[in-house]
Order: C-alpha cells, then structure tokens, then sequence
C-alpha cells in the first residue's frame, strides 16, 4: 500500500478518533454534569434527563446522514469529513461555555441540547463518509482489516474519555469535577477538533471515487438511493441489532455498574477502561479474519452469540461481585459485540455502488442508530426506574437475534462487493488501480 494512502487512512483514522471523543465525552462525564443542568434529588431521573438529551442527539443523526451523505456522493469524501469535524468541534465548544440551571434556567439544558443537534448532525455524516472513504481507499483484500479501524477510533475516542476522567478524577474533587472540572474534556474536544480539521485538509480521495465520478454522469441522492430497497433494509436491520449490543456494553456500561451493581464511579470507569481496551485490540484482529473467511460468518457469529448469552451476561453484572468478576463478564459482552462492529463499516459499503455510497451507508445507519442505539440507555433507565430492568436485557437480545435473521438471509458482501466489481471494471478499461 501506498504511503499517500497510509496518510489518508491516518488522517481519516484520526479525525474520527477525535470527533467520538467529543461524542462520548457526554456519555462519560455525564454523572458529574447532569446536576449541573438538570437539579433534581434522584441521580436515575437526572442520568435519564441526561439519556434524553444524549438520545435527540441521536435521533438527528438521519439529518446528518442524508445532507453529509449526498454531499460526499455528490462533491468528495473529503468535504463532508471536514464539515463533520467542523460541526463536533462547535458544538463541544458551546458546551464550554454554557451556564449551568442556576444562573439561567431552562435555557441551560436547551443550550446543552443544541450542542448535542450540532453533534448529532456531525456523526450522521462522519459515519456514512469515514466508513465509505476506509472501504475504498484499502487494498482488495484487507478491505475487513482496514475499514475495522473506524471502530477501533470509535471505541478510542471513548477510551480517552474515560482516560480523562479517570486522570481528572485523580487531581480534582469530586465537587470540582461537579462544578467545572467536567467543561475541561468539551474544551480539549474543540481544540482536538482543529487539529483534525488539519488532518483532513490534507487528505486525497479514493481513486475509486474520483474516476467514478469522472467517467459517469449518473446521479446521486436520495431518489436515487431508493433504487436499492433491499441493502437500505439489510443495513437498517442489521444497525438495529448491532447498534443496541454496542451501546449496551460501551456507554451505558459504566452507569449501569455504578446504578446496578454497585460500583464507585472510579471503579467503573476503571472497568469500562480495561474492557474497552480489549475491544480495540479485537477489531482489526476481527476484519483480518472477515477478510478470509467473509463478512456474513462474523455477522452469524454475534446474532448467535448476542441472543443466547446477552441476558445471562447482564443478568450476572446486575448482581454485586469482585472487581475481576464483572470485568470478565464486560468482556465476554464485547467479545461478542466485535462480530458486528468490526465489520459494519466494509459490510454496509460494498452493498452500494460508488455514486451513492456515502449515503447508503450512512442515511439507514442513522436511522437504526438514532431509534435503537441513541436511545439504548434511556431505555433501560426508564426500566430500571420502573422495577422492569431485566426487560432490558431481553430488548438487547431480540435486536441481536434479528441481525441473525438477516445475516443468514444476505449474501456475503466480500464476494458480491460493489467495490472490487468497480475496481475490477476500471482494471478492464485499462485503468490504473
């Protein structure tokens, strides 16, 4: 591989990297903030005041999505990756500066809610554009391997988080943290933000595209986009199962054995952190394999697993233990978890053709994520606030025998994809690859 190309997927890697750090921060620092916008005596109604918030960020993601999306078809992967890093940095930096509910009110929490539309909007792009920009600029055949980096940036981007809390929950109180050590990580994201912005300018577009759009006049768009039916429900279907597992066993984690099982907030930080580094450490290892033996035995694998173990898993957190037991359960949560995200992103790209690739892949990814994945938490919040947890874990583990479902029924995209048929038609045209 190239070392223009390594530079691209550096560049990609690492604006993505930053743009989730400043998604999770919320997620991460939210038991220190959410008094500070939400006052109320109980800590579950102000975490669920805080899910809301975390899930409308979510539910603007298909806006992000189709905008971001047709304008990475339409002008370059490129331009949409800057705007989303633009859009992530602005709204961690309004975070910064917002007053808490005791000097304004109501405005507070609809501040804080406009940062998270800005967000929003910025993620339902970055996905659609990083995951299309990583699948066509890696070699044929470590497609797996290569585009298996979005998740380990994403999952990254949540590990420092949790780093930084652990590191200010070491040199701050906890009622500094309280009162404004938790703006410091939206101030590190904004400038973070700039840096990437940087790397991104400097980034070249994957010759599939840019012969593609060169050599054809065929146009993209959502009308355009609703030609291929079946991969929009393929890649619906198979977010929803995935997205919940996910979010169940990254974000809502460290809540859940802090308000569940009984955890410090230190501890369960600690936890999610070791967790989430053998998470990373699985991804590529995972698209390696997938780029052997293809995408669907990966993807049967979690809808395996994800039904039969979810709720016995959960059910074994939910109880009070050692510090070594519930890490290994965490791990067995995302061992299982990595069959799907370790390859959503080549999966979902080699289902469409270049011309509307960026929003094939990102359009009914945000509208998975924002209804089943942006929502996990406040979901089982409010049923653990009702007496009902454990109906949690029977939602996660429907959603993951769905994606079995689908996953038995689809073809496998590693020997269907849509990218190598282009590249291979560019290569009979006499074009260089």
């Amino acid at each position: 591989m190239s070392s223009v190309n390594l530079r691209s997927i550096f560049s990609g890697s690492a604006g993505n990297l930053v743009e989730y750090f400043d998604w999770y921060v919320y997620a991460s620092f939210s038991l220190y903030f959410a008094p500070v916008f939400f006052p109320s005596g109980s800590q579950t109604v102000q975490l669920m005041n805080t899910a809301a918030v975390f899930a409308i960020g979510f539910l603007v993601r298909p806006i992000g999505g189709l905008l971001l999306g047709h304008l990475a078809d339409r002008t370059g992967r490129k331009t949409a990756l800057i705007l989303s890093v633009l859009l992530m940095g602005g709204g961690s930096l309004l975070i910064v500066v917002t007053p808490g509910y005791a000097r304004i009110g109501v405005l507070a929490p609809a501040l804080l809610l406009f940062a998270r539309v800005l967000q929003g909007i910025s993620l339902g792009g970055e996905y659609g554009a990083s995951a299309t920009y990583l699948s066509e600029i890696a070699p044929a055949n470590r497609r797996g391997f290569y585009s298996s980096f979005q998740y380990v940036t994403i999952i990254m981007g949540q590990l420092l988080a949790l780093g930084l809390l652990i590191v200010l929950q070491r040199v701050l109180s906890a009622d500094e943290l309280t009162d404004w050590g938790w703006r410091v990580p939206f101030l590190i994201g904004a400038l973070l933000s700039a840096c990437a912005l940087y790397l991104r300018r400097t980034m070249d577009e994957p010759a599939v595209f840019t012969r593609a759009r060169a050599a054809s006049s065929r146009p993209g768009g959502l009308k355009e986009l609703l030609r291929y039916p079946r991969e929009l429900f393929t890649v619906l279907a198979l977010t929803a199962g995935g997205t919940v597992s996910f979010y169940c066993f990254t974000t809502y984690m460290q809540k859940y054995l802090v308000n569940t099982t009984g955890f410090s907030i230190n501890d369960a930080t600690l936890i999610s952190s070791l967790a989430l580094l053998v998470f990373i450490a699985l991804q590529p290892l995972v698209g390696w394999l997938s780029d052997l033996t293809g995408r669907r035995p990966m993807l049967i694998t979690f809808g395996v697993l994800g039904t039969l173990f979810t709720v016995p898993i959960l059910s074994a957190l939910a109880r009070p233990q050692s510090f070594t037991s519930a890490l290994g359960w965490y791990l067995a949560g995302v061992l299982i978890t990595t069959g799907y995200t370790s390859i959503n992103a080549i999966f979902k790209a080699e289902l469409f053709p270049v011309h509307v690739r960026a929003l094939g892949v990102a359009l009914p990814f945000a509208i998975g994520v924002s209804v089943f994945g942006g929502t996990a938490e406040y979901v089982a919040l409010v049923l653990k606030n009702a007496g009902h947890e454990s109906w949690f874990y029977y939602y996660v583990s429907a959603l993951a025998f769905l994606c079995l479902v689908v996953s038995i029924r689809m073809q496998d995209t590693r020997a269907t994809s849509r990218i190598e048929r282009e590249a291979s038609a560019d290569a009979a045209e006499g074009a260089p690859i």
